[in-house]
């Protein structure tokens, strides 16, 4: 008893902190979105009944869902890298992960705008050699590939901590036994990544959804996600009830997501823990 004391007063500041900072706003937004201006649930019917904030629900999942697929393919081969090359070529490797971490989004992002504008490196390479420039300011493709930079390295940690633990080995053994290169990493090595592959996704999916700096810098009003029209919503109209109504939709979409990886999560741990 004593000891679970002790383990609750050290757990005590974070909750507290938790509490005071998150839920307790999340609590009032949510609030407001059934009672401002008037009690009920006329918030949800607006943002539903709008083709429009449709139109930007689904734009965000599709946003969310290409960022999650270019962070995965760029990052497991990466995170492959790292299990296989020696401990000091890893700790550059690493450092080259951490190193955005330290860097503000907002800069990062705005160092995307000058890349990516029409006067840009990208269209100023292309002209170099005879080709016309491409629109990527402004557009849902500017948009994915800054917010897949700023979402690498979310990709390329959880993918780490589970191929860390893969022993190479077992697809040197399967080439012993007369599988080829590509068939003993599709047959041994990839299932055993899957944890990782599932956890890389669902945060990076998580993340993309709710965010806001970089499709605010580099996406025009054909690129626009939920957490614009919300801040619209809140600080150009000053309409804190529908703005509360899509942050509540936004999170209800996290927690869908997370339900839906949850079963999956659990029955990989159970075969793990039985193996």
């Amino acid at each position: 008893m004593r000891q679970g004391l002790r383990l609750s007063l050290l757990i005590l500041p974070a909750l507290v902190i938790v509490l005071a900072v998150m839920a307790w706003p999340l609590a009032v937004l949510t609030g407001l979105s059934f009672s401002s201006p008037e009690r009920g649930l006329q918030n949800y019917e607006w943002f539903f009944a709008s083709n429009k904030n449709v139109t930007v629900l689904i734009r965000t999942f599709a946003i969310s869902g290409w960022v999650t697929l270019v962070c995965l393919v760029c990052a497991y081969p990466y995170a492959y890298l790292l299990t296989a090359v020696t401990p000091r070529t890893r700790l550059i490797l690493l450092m080259g992960v951490m190193v955005p971490f330290w860097i503000s989004g907002t800069v990062r992002t705005l160092a995307w705008v000058v890349i990516l504008q029409d006067s840009g490196v990208i269209n100023t390479a292309l002209q170099s050699i005879g080709l016309e420039k491409v629109k990527l300011i402004r557009t849902q493709l500017g948009v994915t590939i800054g917010m897949a930079q700023v979402l690498l390295p979310f990709a390329i940690l959880p993918l780490y901590s589970v191929m860390k633990a893969i022993d190479l080995r077992l697809m040197r053994a399967a080439r012993s036994l007369g599988a080829g290169p590509v068939w003993a990493f599709v047959s041994v090595y990839l299932p055993m990544s899957v944890p990782g592959i599932v956890a890389a996704a669902s945060l990076v999916f998580i993340l993309s959804l709710g965010f806001y700096i970089t499709p605010a810098l580099l996406g025009g009003p054909r690129s626009v996600m939920l957490s614009s029209l919300a801040q619209t919503q809140v600080s150009t109209l000053l309409d804190w009830g529908k703005g509360g109504a899509i942050g509540v939709i936004l999170l209800a979409s996290t927690f869908a997501v997370l339900a839906l990886v949850a079963p999956f999560v659990r029955q990989r741990y159970r075969k793990g823990s039985r193996s």
